[in-house]
């Protein structure tokens, strides 16, 4: 221990002075990870609900959607998308790529959660529902999927926590996103372990933030009589 030389393990000043130009790429991150958390909920939804119908049309189509994309490293998939659809005439720039990428991935992920939460609601709701007249929808809408977002709500807070930490692959197709303004530093600076420290302490400080908020909407929810 006492040879090894802290300074190229971590440069406080180096740390301090690049803090600033890594944040820049703080909105790419929150971007990236926001919007494909949205689009990913939205089809998510409906995949699971295809997923759940008694209909081989829709029933064999998102099983082997959520199989193809829980199977495949989002890596690859990225790498497809910016790299590989050039070749047929198909081009996205980095960030919409990535938005695409994380989307459909996450997707995959949230349409099994709602598929256990909306599964884990009584069916005697559903019943209960019909001898008053309800159609599907107004029962998914009103009865069951008020249940479903409790039961949901902390393994989507953790795809989302997960999409955070993900997003760094964006850095592989140009992203200029936290991990990536972290890697310029890192190469310019010849001090890799330095900028990559900092990296993980930021994504380490959203993930906090995030947290907090999961357990604080958990606990609102549980306050509730759903």
């Amino acid at each position: 221990m006492a040879n090894i030389q802290w300074e190229y393990i971590f440069d406080i000043k180096l740390a301090i002075e690049s803090f600033p130009y890594v944040m820049q790429g703080i909105g790419y991150t929150i971007l990236i990870s926001l919007v494909s958390m949205l689009l990913g909920l939205i089809l998510g939804f409906f995949i699971a609900l295809g997923r759940m119908s008694n209909k081989w049309l829709f029933r064999i189509p998102a099983r082997l959607y959520i199989s193809f994309m829980r199977g495949v490293p989002i890596l690859v998939f990225l790498f497809i998308l910016y790299f590989g659809l050039p070749m047929i005439g198909i081009e996205f720039t980095a960030v919409t790529a990535a938005i695409i990428g994380f989307s459909l991935n996450s997707a995959a992920y949230m349409a099994e959660i709602n598929r256990s939460a909306i599964a884990s609601v009584d069916k005697g709701q559903w019943e209960a529902a019909s001898s008053l007249g309800f159609t599907y929808w107004q029962t998914m809408r009103k009865i069951i999927l008020p249940q479903a977002v409790k039961l949901a709500l902390p393994p989507l807070s953790n795809v989302y926590l997960d999409l955070i930490k993900g997003t760094s692959l964006a850095a592989m197709i140009t992203v200029p996103e936290l991990f990536q303004k972290a890697k310029i530093v890192g190469g310019r600076e010849y001090d890799y372990m330095t900028m990559y420290i900092v990296a993980a302490l930021i994504y380490w400080g959203i993930c906090s933030i995030i947290s907090i908020l999961q357990n604080y909407l958990e606990k609102r929810y549980e306050g509730k009589n759903l």
